[in-house]
């Protein structure tokens, strides 16, 4: 699908300030992601805990974005993502201050990690992205990847920041001022700025004394769920998400001891994290730019694939120094990308109708992913003393990942399709 440049700069001209809340927005919720792999070695001196147990708690926090994601992706298509993303920003950097009332209790360790769970809903990726999709068209797939690099920005400055606080202050610390510096940093620009088309247009329609169940704007295209839930190409976009979020995260969130097991000093560790970072932030905008051009399942496939070869030589006998930072910035150019090629097509092959709910079963798959692959690589260190099955695993999920959304097909004709019913 072509799209025409001066659209897409009309687009950025009405809509920049969107983006860019939206990209501060999404900063919020990967913080404990990004910093849990400093955490693990301060918990196991003072509790004793493993590996497993410290990252245990996002599990819990991937079964009720299972559960629960639909109703949020239902909640935004009715009420538009602002009307979540305010309150929820403000719950989200509470509950994340509130790690450091950990006192040993394995219990306590999990509810905190539920309270974390429930609250961040309102802030993960359907609700920026659905206000981004509705309203970019020529230019969606850079303006996805300016929002997602909200993911990027958490990545790069969050293990460094992490690293310091605790050395500097102690965990406990660490854990509120990431929670309460870091959202009142996201705060300020949702705020002020993020308002989508829906928003828009319902504040024109109270300032003209219009109903208050008055239409928001134009009838939004799509699939119906039920469509949606029919469609071979939308499964497969669903199961390469759920494939790149199981492996990707997992090595991810263990990436700081992956690297100390590869002999990297544990404050070089933390900066090759942020270097994977910075590496992410240009995949995020070269596959946009690309997708906004080309076709978009074979663009996602080969950012896919290029993962599997930065798993590859972290493992022996290919890894080196040279090669350790040449797997990073790989790694980190495929794997900043992956929600932006779930994000990117879903909305083009479900369409923006009922682009909540048809991202929010997305989101469920992605969820479980998210949840499981941490526990899945500290099993996996526990059990074998190494995380090299976990990088194998990482290949391999890679390359069928690519496989998956390898030519998709021509996006729907939504002009000629008929209008599902409500």
């Amino acid at each position: 699908m072509q799209h025409s440049a001066p659209s897409a700069a009309a687009e950025w001209r009405d809509h920049w300030p969107l983006a860019f809340a939206a990209m501060i927005g999404f900063s919020l919720h990967p913080v404990p992601t990004y910093a849990i792999g400093l955490f693990i070695e301060p918990l196991n001196r003072e509790f004793g805990w493993g590996s497993a147990q410290v990252t245990a708690g996002m599990s819990i926090a991937a079964i009720a974005m299972m559960l629960l994601s639909p109703l949020v992706g239902a909640a935004v298509d009715r009420w538009g993502a602002r009307r979540l993303a305010v309150p929820g920003t403000i719950l989200a950097a509470i509950s994340i201050a509130m790690f450091g009332l950990a006192d040993g209790s394995a219990t306590q360790w999990l509810l905190l990690w539920t309270v974390f769970a429930i609250v961040s809903l309102l802030t993960k990726t359907t609700v920026w992205t659905a206000a981004i999709s509705g309203a970019f068209e020529a230019g969606r797939g850079v303006a996805l990847a300016l929002t997602l690099s909200g993911v990027a920005i958490a990545q790069i400055l969050v293990p460094p920041v992490a690293y310091w606080l605790i050395e500097a202050h102690g965990w406990r610390a660490a854990f509120l001022a990431l929670g309460f510096g870091w959202g009142a940093v996201v705060l300020v620009p949702v705020a002020l700025f993020f308002f989508d088309n829906r928003d828009r247009a319902r504040l024109k329609a109270r300032a003209a004394g219009a109903a208050p169940d008055a239409p928001a704007g134009p009838p939004l295209t799509g699939l119906s769920v039920e469509e949606a839930l029919r469609s071979p190409v939308l499964w497969r976009i669903a199961t390469a998400s759920f494939l790149t979020m199981l492996l990707g995260i997992g090595i991810v969130v263990h990436q700081v001891p992956i690297l100390t097991e590869a002999g990297v000093a544990r404050q070089n560790s933390a900066l090759l994290a942020s270097l994977a970072g910075a590496a992410g932030v240009v995949g995020k905008f070269v596959t946009g730019w690309l997708m906004d051009r080309r076709d978009a399942g074979i663009v996602g496939s080969v950012t896919l694939a290029i993962g599997a070869v930065g798993f590859a030589l972290l493992l022996q006998p290919l890894r080196s120094p040279a090669l350790i930072v040449v797997a990073m910035l790989t790694i980190g150019y495929s794997t900043g990308a992956k929600l932006q090629i779930s994000t990117y097509l879903t909305s083009r092959y479900g369409g923006l109708r009922n682009f909540g709910k048809i991202f929010g079963v997305v989101a469920s798959l992605i969820a479980v992913g998210s949840g499981l692959g941490p526990v899945l690589a500290g099993l996996i260190r526990d059990s074998f003393g190494t995380y090299a099955p976990m990088l194998g695993f990482g290949m391999a999920g890679s390359l069928v990942s690519a496989l998956l959304v390898f030519r998709l097909g021509d996006y729907p004709d939504w002009a000629n399709h008929p209008k599902p019913v409500p």
